[in-house]
Parts: C-alpha cells; sequence; structure tokens
C-alpha cells in the first residue's frame, strides 16, 4: 500500500531521525518528495510504502511525537 502525506514536525524535534526511525521500526520505505525545516517547525511530504498494517502503526507512532499529517493522496 502507498500513501503520500504531508507531515508537520514540532521544532524540538528537529534533531530526532524520525524518518530513519519509521523505516527501521516499522518495516516502511520511504520516499522524502519534498521537505523544509527550519529551528520552529519543520513539515515533509513523504510517500509510505509498506502494509497497512505497519502504517498504521507508524501512525499512531507520528501522533505520540506530535507531529501532524495528512493525507495527500492514496496510491494504492
Amino acid at each position: 500500500m502507498q500513501i503520500k502525506l504531508e507531515l508537520t514536525f514540532p521544532g524540538e524535534l528537529k534533531e530526532e531521525p524520525i524518518i530513519c526511525y519509521l523505516c527501521k521500526q516499522f518495516d516502511l520505505t520511504l520516499n522524502i518528495v519534498e521537505a523544509s525545516f527550519s529551528t520552529d517547525t519543520g513539515w515533509a511530504i513523504l510517500v509510505f510504502d509498506g502494509k497497512e498494517e505497519e502504517l498504521k502503526r507508524a501512525f499512531t507512532y507520528l501522533k505520540s511525537k506530535g507531529i501532524e499529517f495528512q493525507e495527500i493522496q492514496n496510491l494504492a
């Protein structure tokens, strides 16, 4: 299943390897389409590719970190 999301990161997470963690912990492949980060906030457009159950687990993790996200396109 592939899905394109826009994520908004709080500034306090700018030093954390969130995207790397998602790939390693949730058996996902991520493609960074576009991204921008500053000291206050950051955003990224990512294509998530993986099984639906892994995507759901990853979304729960993002919510727990205070990362907001919204679906741009379902590529399944």
